[in-house]
């Protein structure tokens, strides 16, 4: 099992794949053991159930569910830098998920 579980979330899951796949590369140069994936928005709350992440990483097209999920999680949940997401900045929004679980 990973020593980090950072989990993303958007619409429909599809454009966080990309950056799922460019955090894992930057996780393994970094030497970081992380278990990092996405999931659309409508099934967020059965991967929070069965992954129990350490961070929740929401997709700015989601943005509008941060309060929702800030009141129910007790793991910290935060928006994903629109301008590190649109270049699929996979460094900068690992770092970014590391720094809220630390």
């Amino acid at each position: 099992m990973a020593e980090k579980t950072i989990m993303l979330c958007c619409a429909a899951g599809m454009s966080t794949s990309l950056l799922v796949s460019k955090m894992q590369k930057a996780a393994e140069s970094d030497g970081v053991d992380a278990e990092i994936f996405a999931t659309a928005a409508a099934d967020a709350d059965a991967k929070l159930e069965e992954k129990h992440p350490d961070v929740l990483m929401l997709g700015p097209q989601v943005r509008y569910l941060e309060g929702q999920f800030k009141d129910k999680l007790s793991i910290p949940v935060e928006v994903i830098n629109m301008q590190d997401y649109g270049m699929m900045n996979g460094e900068k929004v690992l770092q970014e998920a590391l720094k809220l679980i630390d």
